[in-house]
């Protein structure tokens, strides 16, 4: 399964929605997911990938992570699988 389809799963799953109605265009606001459920989210991935998402729960505009859509969550995965610095 690739990185894409494993991230729509988990944000999926937390929206409680068929992975069919995630698009890379969602925003997890769209999808019905709120704080709380985003936290979880982050959770999931990090597990999921075995990687360490720079978000600040307490203030997400201040995290170098870009949570605005699905598509930008995956790319910032993928960036942090790259590079796990």
């Amino acid at each position: 399964m690739s990185i894409q389809n494993k991230v729509i799963a988990i944000i999926a799953e937390q929206a409680v929605l068929e992975p069919s109605d995630v698009t890379l265009d969602s925003t997890l606001e769209d999808l019905g997911i709120d704080s709380l459920g985003l936290v979880e989210s982050i959770f999931s991935i990090e597990e999921e990938f075995d990687i360490s998402i720079p978000f600040n729960a307490n203030n997400p505009s201040d995290s170098d992570f870009d949570i605005s859509n699905v598509a930008s969550i995956i790319v910032g995965i993928q960036k942090l699988m790259a590079d796990p610095t």
